[in-house]
């Protein structure tokens, strides 16, 4: 069994990386995972991302961009389909920016606890941009709503995604109106995207104790919540079904006019229901310890969040002071993006190497690689995120592109490449089996040393 460090680094961090010389690794620990996330955040300082004013501009200008390409057209004139092509460039720029820096910091994170949370959080609550204007707004979603969360309330994590203009659009809350809402006598009618995937995906989980009727209560509760990229995120009281609601044998809603401090009643409400407990930790122990997590630790957790009044830290202390989450080591899959990332970390490389990325080396070396491994940034298939299982990821196509990855890319990023050796314990530490390191000590080049390192099956698990 691996050192209790290695475990944490490889497990709950984004894994290890080339010890400095002269210097004796910091020990890692539950306590160090913790006290990781306990500390302030260094990350939006060091990699900052686009502020939401700055995605909702650049969204402002699709429309209007694309109404111009089309007279131009028709009046024989090209400069405004080239000037919309730009723009659109731009977007898509300015999306691969969120996710350079995105990667970036989890390769620059000190243990990456914290940066492990922020992508199963940012996958509980996924919400895929529509269109290319919404695009950048993916790195605004995880900014605002998510990371801030990390630490605290899971209800306030909770109202800030499930009220964000990148989930509004995504769930289409932005066309759901109260049918005897001024705004639904004119016309349009109820959406019950959002409120269906908020008790299935986001809090009591699949099985939970709701039924239909809790759907289209929380649907017209909801009604009210808006977002357009000319106004802005509003509560707009024409929007909202009149009279009150009953979501889960609660009254919540009916004040004259309407206002959004009723949704996020209820949405406090449904944070601390003895269901969501349970079904975030099952969530987070099949994300860190095993597709079939030990009950008495998942017990723990949920028991935790309960106490703890929906609290976070409590959780994560309950199941990383669980055996189960230590003895269990191996029996994760590392899902692509969580490979790539180790994998750098490994190398040496450095979140400002990945940050200063040009463009087009953005895609060939970092988002290319994970959209053939089966994993494209933030662009999981469903409302229900990424799957977990290893047999999801393990796949020929997949396979072949860790290998493919692992035998040719170290090369871009770190030249001369290391001693295998020196990879191999800068990799996987203690936690290298016997035949890999057998087999890496004969490596005969550089290169092949690095992809029998990287493509293993020790390095390839957690």
């Amino acid at each position: 069994m691996p050192s209790v460090s290695t475990i944490s680094a490889i497990r709950f961090g984004t894994g290890l990386r080339p010890r400095k010389a002269g210097l004796a690794p910091a020990r890692l620990d539950a306590a160090a995972l913790l006290g990781e996330l306990a500390a302030p955040d260094p990350m939006p300082a060091r990699f900052p991302v686009l502020t939401r004013a700055e995605a909702e501009t650049m969204a402002g200008q699709v429309r209007p961009g694309r109404r111009a390409a089309e007279e131009g057209a028709a009046k024989g004139d090209p400069a405004p389909e080239l000037a919309y092509r730009a723009l659109l460039q731009e977007l898509r720029f300015a999306s691969f920016r969120g996710a350079q820096l995105t990667l970036a910091r989890a390769v620059d994170a000190q243990i990456g606890f914290r940066e492990r949370l922020l992508q199963f959080w940012t996958d509980h609550f996924t919400a895929r941009p529509r269109g290319p204007d919404m695009g950048p707004m993916a790195q605004v979603f995880a900014e605002e709503a998510i990371r801030p969360h990390l630490a605290g309330r899971f209800a306030d994590m909770l109202k800030a995604a499930d009220t964000h203009p990148l989930m509004l659009v995504y769930l289409d809350q932005t066309v759901s109106v109260g049918p005897n809402s001024q705004a639904g006598r004119k016309g349009g009618g109820l959406n019950e995207n959002l409120a269906r995937e908020m008790l299935e995906l986001h809090t009591l989980g699949v099985g939970g104790s709701y039924g239909q009727a809790d759907v289209r209560q929380l649907a017209l509760l909801l009604t009210g919540l808006f977002w357009t990229y000319r106004a802005g995120w509003a509560f707009d009281p024409t929007r909202a079904e009149p009279g009150a609601e009953t979501v889960l044998g609660e009254s919540y809603g009916g004040a004259v006019p309407a206002d959004v401090s009723e949704i996020h009643a209820a949405l406090e409400d449904l944070a601390l229901h003895p269901d969501t407990g349970r079904h975030l930790a099952w969530k987070l122990a099949v994300h860190f310890t095993s597709d079939d997590p030990d009950a008495g630790m998942v017990e723990d957790m949920a028991a935790a969040y309960a106490r703890g009044g929906g609290a976070l830290m409590p959780v994560y202390a309950a199941m990383l002071d669980h055996p189960a989450a230590w003895e269990t080591f191996g029996a994760k899959t590392r899902q692509p993006q969580d490979f790539l990332v180790a994998a750098l970390r490994s190398l040496g490389v450095s979140g400002a190497q990945v940050a200063q990325l040009a463009p087009g080396a953005v895609n060939n070396h970092l988002l290319g690689p994970l959209r053939r491994m089966g994993q494209p940034f933030a662009g999981p298939p469903g409302p229900d995120g990424w799957p977990e299982a290893a047999s999801s990821w393990i796949t020929p196509q997949g396979l072949a592109a860790r290998i493919d990855w692992a035998m040719t890319a170290p090369r871009h990023w770190t030249r001369p490449l290391p001693d295998p050796r020196h990879l191999l314990r800068a990799a996987l530490d203690d936690a290298a089996g016997e035949r890999l390191v057998w087999a890496v000590g004969r490596a005969e080049t550089a290169a092949e040393g690095a992809g029998l390192v990287l493509a293993s099956p020790d390095f390839n698990r957690r």
